[in-house]
């Protein structure tokens, strides 16, 4: 009774049993046949592995024949065994019959022969040698460079004939916004302008002093401060330091704006994300960049004085007097009229950079990283540009 109670209680086992793969082996007359049965699933086709290899190293026959009529189920694992099978006696040169195979069996025997026997991969690719990827670098940065000026001029249109410039609406500029981004980038500005302003200034003017001191013309320092602080380092080194902190700023704003989807929902409400966040700091910078240059002079200006004062003992009397010999109006203005356009370049990079940032806080770093990067890099390109103006019609 106890054995025929067991025999009750794993019934259901027994009856799935029946329903293991299987493979009967036969030959006769140098015929190989096999006879498939079962669920050839990949639930179940590991226990018959080990039986279709010692098959598949069998030899001595000119023909196999697989009979599959009696397969219940089949997936891509069972014709992916039973297609090795083939494969193994097609490399002997024995030929294969199937038959009884089912509608299924032979589209998953095909699709897998075909899978299998296509042509392999010669191994991953050789990487180019370093002068194809330093041109391909090169390509990319153009290919780069060409999209951020697109964007740059969207961004420039769309600032001047945008939204906020239409009639209508009561005017839509908000001189409040404004303000307040005059205040953040201008007035916050102007402590660290005047201190490292004052430091280069004094720099400039200490190693003139010592390097004219051998010929006896000190007096001079006055002409290299004047001239290259108000034609030159003034406004680049205001330009640089307002591309690192308000640049910055920009791009971290406008970017977590998009990041927090600020900048879709401003388009859903109608508004132009442009006009509403571009507009103000583009014409704050505008406003603020050139004040800065003129702080920036006086600031680099005072730190000369003092230092020709220490170390080649020209009074700050004698120092403004030889100022007022050494430059003019046109190399004031030289200088002050680069300001607005620097502005300009680095608020549309810092935009464009800003709107660019993806959905990640790795994102916002690397594109505000290149925000200032790209920022120094075209107002030092500019800054060229301008020298060679200036040059050719000798301004």
């Amino acid at each position: 009774m106890l054995t025929i109670g067991k025999r009750d209680a794993s019934g259901r086992a027994a009856s799935e049993a029946d329903h293991q793969p299987r493979v009967a082996v036969g030959e006769e007359a140098g015929v190989l046949g096999c006879a498939f049965s079962g669920i050839w699933t990949t639930r179940t086709v590991a226990q018959i592995d080990a039986d279709m290899r010692k098959i598949e190293k069998r030899s001595g026959f000119k023909t196999l024949a697989l009979d599959l009529s009696k397969i219940e189920k089949i997936d891509t694992a069972g014709a992916w065994l039973i297609d090795r099978l083939v494969s193994a006696f097609e490399k002997k040169n024995v030929e294969v019959r199937l038959q009884g195979q089912s509608e299924i069996a032979s589209i998953l025997l095909d699709a897998v022969g075909e899978a299998v026997r296509r042509e392999p991969e010669s191994g991953p690719a050789r990487p180019p040698n370093i002068i194809i990827r330093a041109l391909e670098a090169v390509g990319r940065r153009v290919y780069e460079m060409r999209d951020d000026f697109l964007a740059s001029m969207n961004i420039l249109g769309a600032t001047i004939r945008g939204a906020q410039m239409k009639l209508g609406r009561g005017h839509a500029v908000n001189p409040a916004a404004i303000f307040n981004q005059i205040d953040r980038m201008g007035v916050g500005a102007i402590p660290v302008v005047v201190l490292m302003s004052a430091i280069v200034g004094a720099i400039v003017a200490q190693q003139g002093a010592y390097q004219l001191s051998y010929f006896g013309a000190d007096i001079f320092v006055v002409d290299l401060v004047g001239v290259l602080i108000l034609r030159e380092l003034g406004v680049l080194m205001t330009a640089i330091m307002i591309a690192g902190r308000s640049g910055s700023a920009i791009t971290a704003e406008i970017g977590s704006m998009k990041m927090r989807e600020e900048v879709d929902a401003l388009k859903v409400i109608g508004l132009n994300p442009i006009g509403v966040l571009v507009f103000p700091r583009l014409v704050a910078l505008v406003i603020a960049l050139p004040c800065l240059t003129i702080i920036a002079n006086f600031a680099a200006l005072g730190g000369g004085i003092v230092a020709a004062w220490l170390y080649s003992d020209i009074p700050p009397a004698a120092f403004i007097d030889r100022l007022r010999v050494a430059i003019d109006l046109s190399t004031i203005f030289a200088g002050l009229i680069k300001a607005p356009f620097m502005a300009m370049i680095i608020g549309t990079i810092a935009s464009v950079e800003g709107m660019k940032v993806g959905g990640s806080a790795e994102s916002l770093g690397q594109h505000v990283t290149a925000s200032v990067v790209k920022s120094i890099f075209v107002v030092i390109i500019l800054d060229g540009l301008f020298a060679m103006f200036y040059a050719a019609i000798e301004f």
